[in-house]
């Protein structure tokens, strides 16, 4: 993708507005609001040519631009140099192969040609194996009669990873995206237990199958598996390996999930693999980002450095290639993104998590978010002097994405640049497609609300997001943007720094393991792990980084 012109757009992202405005679809209606340092009227939304008008996004021209006149090699793009598999039928997911033209700049962080190899493997065994084939259903009858005889159908058979939810869908969403490259490493083929409340959000990722768990199988419900942490009790790394293996289930819970009083499973380690590997089929129950586990695993050690020569990018890829937005989701978001932000000179995106409303009131709240980015220079100081003046031809536009459950952040920061000039002369427009009031889980609509906000939020040019929040880290990852990240507040306090500049792309590991194999307490994982760094946003979480850092 070429630059985009002199045109910038600011996002922030505060969840759900005040003016609400039906667009998209007739059933849909989302909460927005319009502003600038000039009450400007923004033009009605054109008919749109994908394909020619939006690669130069920052265009102000009527000029029409197509992919072969600036030398973009059209497939290569649409398929993100190879990370995606070509044949998919385009009109079923309409965003798998237009979303590249809605960003400034293709990726700088190519998929390395064995994590490509590695992803057709992956998909030649999900259509072999998955759900659909004669395969499947013939190992899952062998898997429900085997019951506690696993080892005498695992090694001839396909070999399933059940993912089940827990929590809201930014944790789901980093979950799915660990769960998967545990999948590739193992050989597993990974199905997903996706309810009413994810319906309709994204695209199938893998060609001529589903990744969705079948509505009648048995292992929607976990309560008659075995659970892992049960297995380790019994069998605590026994000596003789028949004697371990004996008595092995055909089918193992497990759970790693973060709760304040989990035991050390030891999951990273050797000994739990060779267990693990000979159950045939692992229902897994996270929230966590568990990837850094994977890399300190010494069996995956080889593969997985072989796949991310780039530490930093796991989520970046696998995110993009899992990820698509539904043709309604898409809907949503290019219809908002074409109206409101691709005509601003740069995207500034804004999400505010408030982790305890009770105890925090909004303008400390506020107060921070101003301290963060007019100290950086994310947004410009306001004339105090002056009033707004008429907008001039040539002023820069700044759109700011504002994502956050409550309006009166978006609304706050819209009146202080409605009512007086900016010192710079630029104009800040600031928008808002939704906000809740409150977090819902088991809510469709809610999460197709929040789908929508960390996709357009993944356009910013500039990304301002919440420490500890999942919601920022999908946003993050699929944007390739490394935030400021906010300080947690939790009551009337103030902090400085407000933010800090976040080290990587990664999500955040916020429940890493606390030994190494031997039972030693790890110390510092910067030592042993060289990829590792302790997360600026949580002291006790891990996050993978470049090794230059």
């Amino acid at each position: 993708m070429n630059k985009m012109g002199h045109r910038f757009t600011i996002v922030f992202f505060i969840a759900f507005p005040v003016l609400m405005v039906t667009f998209m679809y007739p059933n849909s209606t989302f909460t927005l609001f319009y502003g600038s340092s000039k009450g400007k009227v923004l033009e009605e939304d054109k008919p749109h040519n994908i394909t020619t008008n939006n690669l130069p996004l920052g265009r102000t021209n009527n000029n029409t631009v197509t992919l072969s006149e600036i030398g973009i090699p059209d497939d290569r793009d649409k398929l993100l140099d190879g990370l995606l598999a070509s044949g998919f039928d385009e009109a079923s997911c309409i965003s798998r192969l237009q979303s590249y033209l809605y960003r400034k700049a293709a990726s700088p962080h190519k998929a390395s040609p064995y994590l490509i190899s590695k992803l057709r493997n992956y998909e030649e065994i999900h259509t072999r194996c998955g759900p659909n084939s004669r395969a499947f259903n013939r190992n899952m009858i062998r898997i429900v009669r085997s019951k506690n005889n696993g080892n005498g159908v695992a090694a001839a058979m396909c070999k399933y990873l059940v993912w089940t939810p827990v929590n809201g869908l930014g944790n789901q969403m980093i979950s799915i995206a660990a769960t998967f490259l545990y999948a590739i490493l193992t050989d597993r083929v990974l199905l997903v237990k996706f309810g009413k409340d994810k319906h309709g959000l994204f695209c199938e990722p893998f060609l001529n199958s589903t990744w969705l768990l079948p509505d009648k199988s048995p292992f929607w419900n976990e309560n008659h598996v075995q659970t892992y942490q049960s297995i380790l009790e019994k069998d605590r790394v026994r000596a003789n390996t028949s004697k371990e293996d004996k008595g092995l289930p055909s089918a193992l819970f497990l759970n790693l999930q973060h709760t304040l009083s989990d035991p050390e499973k030891l999951f990273h380690c050797d000994h739990s693999q060779d267990l693990l590997r000979k159950v045939p089929l692992l229902i897994l129950q996270s929230d966590q980002y568990f990837v850094p586990s994977l890399f300190m695993t010494p069996s995956f050690n080889l593969e997985i450095n072989k796949m991310f020569p780039e530490k930093d990018t796991v989520f970046h890829h696998l995110g993009r290639y899992l990820f698509h937005p539904s043709n309604e989701a898409w809907g949503l978001i290019s219809r908002f993104y074409k109206t409101h932000l691709a005509k601003a000179d740069e995207r500034i995106g804004l999400q505010i998590r408030v982790f305890n409303p009770v105890s925090t009131p909004k303008q400390t709240v506020m107060n921070l978010v101003l301290s963060c980015t007019l100290k950086h220079k994310l947004l410009p100081e306001v004339d105090m002097q002056n009033s707004v003046s008429s907008t001039g031809k040539n002023q820069i536009v700044k759109a700011v994405l504002v994502a956050s459950l409550y309006p009166a952040y978006g609304e706050n920061l819209r009146a202080m640049y409605l009512r007086k000039a900016t010192v710079s002369g630029e104009v800040i427009e600031v928008y808002q497609a939704s906000h809740e009031e409150r977090q819902k889980y088991n809510d469709n609509m809610h999460n197709m609300k929040a789908w929508t906000d960390m996709y357009l939020l993944s356009l910013s040019d500039v990304l301002v997001t919440t420490s500890l929040s999942t919601f920022g880290y999908v946003a993050q990852g699929l944007g390739n943007l490394r935030p400021w990240l906010l300080y947690k507040l939790t009551n009337n306090e103030t902090h400085f720094p407000a933010c800090e500049r976040d080290l990587s792309l990664e999500p955040c590991y916020h429940a890493p393991p606390k030994h190494y194999c031997n039972g030693k307490p790890i110390q510092d994982f910067a030592s042993s792990f060289p990829y590792m760094r302790k997360c600026k946003d949580y002291y006790f979480g891990v996050k993978l980084v470049n090794g230059s850092m």
